[in-house]
């Protein structure tokens, strides 16, 4: 049977794993980069600064347009920003691997940034959509949140491979098959729901605003203060305007009668709770990722292939439990009480990883931290996505999705930047004090591991003051037609919305 004549309940679920390709192939690409940066570097010309903006262009355009692509979703309608998106992608992938010139590749990232924030800002949304019962819709935000989490970690292995067996063009040629499959089964499965109309929300100063805010916020982060320091002047000028456009832009949202992003979103404890541990977890995490390959490739001599083979028992660990478990236990216990204990999993891994000596062995020493890793992303994240998607209205969901993706992008370019500083920082400091360049080396990464410990233990304290407790009972609420509004247990229930199916 095939999935254009599939049974209705069928073709949700093949429509939710085209998504989660689509998903998978913005995700891969934000690390699979990375361990091909020398071969572009030398190929293309690049200097030691021009190379990072191979990595900037796209988190810039990624993470400023996320909240705005997020918003459009839901007025002109999320399939079709979704398409947009795998379109414009796909084509600056193409651009991307036949660049022949510094130039061209890094305007070609920027592009093709843009369509990743198009693609992932509104996924979770349509998936909030098709899957209205609880119980559905945690197992489905569980398959989202394995692919959103395990994804930089896959790219690290796929990057080596392809940059190795091949080269370095053919980490963005990949893409052309993935986006024409994607979006040639996309434009059959998902429903065409019409959004809200432009009417509903043409707030072009608000879309400005935020857009301006989050793109300056962003290269502040990467750019000045990851090379100059956060204490610099262009650090301190940029960051004041980010910030002074994103309070115009708050003070816009509260007054506009048609607002881009309704304020409302933000009174949900959860919602704005969960959002605030994810920047907190994911700071640590991805700081975490890079990191740790550095250790591995710098310290203990690992190549790119065995760098990502290193980090794939934390994706398998990861993968069990979102996409085999997280449902029941979510269902079972309740969000809240399911990410209690991967938050406090991810704490540990990181501080199991601030011992690790410049000998280190794998079995020893980083498998442990791998299983923690993936013991705790693989109950967190589902668990966090749920809570984040939990207090959004229907016509909002889009929204809530580009605010989890935001959340999400802003706190590993914080996460990036401040643990890399850090880490190199501790690192001349002890190379200066007479240990060797190795020693110096571990040292700055158990340092900036400590710095990542510290901010899972703040979100685990958020989660226990911030976060309500939900009822589990709430995944009844399916054989009643209801479910259950977030922002607490206070037991209020609205009508669930109407199921979308594929025409």
């Amino acid at each position: 049977m095939t999935a254009t004549t599939a049974p209705p309940d069928r073709r949700r679920w093949i429509a939710l794993y085209v998504l989660c390709t689509g998903m998978l192939m913005i995700v891969l690409d934000a690390t699979v980069v990375n361990v091909a940066l020398p071969d572009i570097q030398d190929d293309l010309g690049f200097s030691q600064s021009g190379l990072a903006w191979v990595v900037n262009a796209y988190m810039i355009a990624f993470g400023g347009l996320l909240l705005l692509a997020g918003r459009i979703g839901d007025l002109v309608g999320r399939k079709r920003i979704f398409l947009a998106g795998l379109a414009l992608f796909t084509f600056a992938s193409l651009l991307c691997g036949l660049a022949q010139s510094s130039g061209m590749l890094v305007v070609a990232r920027f592009v093709q940034g843009a369509g990743g924030a198009m693609t992932s800002a509104v996924i979770l949304g349509m998936i909030v959509t098709m899957f209205p019962a609880p119980r559905e819709q945690a197992k489905a935000i569980g398959v989202f949140a394995f692919v959103a989490s395990a994804g930089g970690s896959i790219g690290l292995l796929a990057g080596g491979a392809i940059t190795q067996s091949i080269s370095w063009h053919w980490i963005f040629f990949v893409n052309l098959p993935i986006g024409i499959g994607t979006a040639l089964l996309a434009a059959r499965l998902l429903a065409d729901e019409p959004g809200l109309g432009l009417g509903h929300g043409t707030d072009a100063p608000g879309a400005l605003l935020v857009t301006g805010a989050l793109m300056l916020g962003v290269y502040t982060i990467v750019k000045p203060a990851a090379e100059e320091g956060w204490g610099a002047a262009p650090t301190l000028l940029f960051g004041a305007v980010a910030l002074a456009l994103l309070a115009a832009f708050v003070a816009r949202e509260a007054t506009a009668r048609n607002p881009l992003v309704p304020l409302r979103i933000f009174r949900s404890a959860n919602v704005s709770g969960a959002n605030a541990i994810q920047i907190l977890l994911v700071a640590g995490m991805f700081g975490m990722f890079f990191l740790g390959a550095l250790y591995l490739q710098r310290v203990l001599g690992y190549d790119e292939l065995r760098t990502g083979l290193a980090f794939l028992p934390a994706t398998l660990v990861m993968g069990t439990l979102s996409i085999g478990y997280s449902e029941r236990l979510v269902t079972r216990y309740g969000a809240r009480a399911t990410m209690l204990p991967g938050i406090v999993a991810i704490a540990a891994a990181l501080l199991w990883f601030a011992r690790v000596p410049v000998a280190g062995d794998y079995w020893v020493d980083l498998l442990p931290v791998m299983v923690l890793l993936g013991l705790g992303a693989g109950l967190a994240f589902p668990a966090l996505m749920n809570l984040a998607m939990s207090g959004a209205r229907p016509d909002e969901a889009g929204l809530a999705s580009g605010l989890v993706n935001t959340t999400a992008q802003v706190g590993g370019a914080v996460g990036l930047a401040v643990l890399a500083t850090l880490s190199a920082t501790r690192a001349d400091r002890l190379a200066q004090q007479g240990d060797g360049q190795l020693a110096a080396l571990t040292g700055g990464f158990h340092f900036a591991f400590l710095i990542g410990a510290g901010l899972a233990a703040v979100a685990l304290v958020v989660a226990l003051t911030v976060l309500r407790p939900s009822r589990p009972a709430e995944a009844g609420a399916a054989a009643s037609g209801e479910r259950a509004v977030g922002g607490g247990g206070r037991g209020e229930r609205r009508p669930a919305p109407v199921r979308a199916e594929a025409a």
